[in-house]
């Protein structure tokens, strides 16, 4: 005869068993912890040192101190000390600290419909990977604001590191925009991924604007509205000009 139930591990009262009451008050603490099972957080590895009573915790793979190989249990702090049970596949628990639904897989809990707070890899209509942990295959992407302004950041950890923007044609290099390997911004641009040409560079420490190969103007006609400093190819005269503020003077 079996002497646990075999989903929830109740311990069964025995045949003229003795002091029922302490089998019976043993499987009530464990339905207490696994029925509508909500945890304190997931992957804890540090017991709390002043913990309340009724707590639950889902442990991590190497608990310290008291969980001390109770890797993946569940932890309930009753009666001033601690009990554990082995979640079974397809158990759910609901996350106090990050209000997200979850499941015991058999190797780790997944979350259930909503996104944790934190996830290793992402990919919607497309795979992930361990480069490219956030990957989107679609038409277009949106980033709009919510109530106000709304910015795009790329942070790099030091100077000499790149944060940049990278457009490719067929997963082959073809411009690059942002700061590489500098604090300076730069555009680059290639014409088969592999051969970069910088054509500009504007300066973090000046304002200052470089090009770094030819420009061209394109001829057109003279604005209608110019602004000092403005500069133009007049297609009439074939000459470069420029606004100073009261007329247009030649450049050459």
């Amino acid at each position: 005869m079996t002497t646990l139930t075999p989903r929830l591990g109740l311990p069964f009262i025995a045949a003229a068993q003795a002091q029922k009451h302490v089998t019976h008050n043993d499987a009530l603490e464990r339905l207490d912890t696994v029925v509508q099972l909500a945890v304190q957080a997931f992957g804890a590895t540090t017991p709390p040192a002043s913990p309340f009573e009724g707590d639950v915790w889902a442990l991590g793979a190497t608990p310290t101190g008291v969980w001390a190989g109770l890797g993946w249990r569940i932890a309930t702090f009753a009666a001033g000390g601690w009990t554990h049970q082995s979640p079974r596949p397809g158990w759910r628990a609901w996350g106090l600290g990050d209000g997200v639904l979850r499941v015991w897989t058999g190797s780790a809990w997944d979350a259930v419909g909503g996104m944790p707070g934190s996830v290793p890899l992402l990919g919607i209509g497309a795979t992930a990977d361990a480069t490219n942990r956030l990957s989107v295959a679609a038409p277009a992407t949106l980033f709009t604001h919510a109530g106000g302004g709304h910015q795009i950041k790329v942070n790099k950890a030091a100077t000499t590191d790149t944060g940049s923007l990278l457009y490719q044609t067929g997963f082959s290099g073809r411009a690059e925009l942002g700061l590489a390997g500098t604090d300076d911004l730069t555009l680059k641009v290639s014409a088969d991924g592999a051969t970069w040409r910088t054509a500009l560079t504007a300066q973090g420490a000046t304002g200052g604007v470089m090009l770094h190969q030819f420009a061209r103007l394109v001829p057109g006609a003279v604005p209608a509205v110019p602004l000092r400093g403005m500069v133009y190819y007049d297609d009439a005269t074939n000459r470069l000009r420029c606004w100073d503020g009261t007329v247009w003077r030649d450049l050459f």
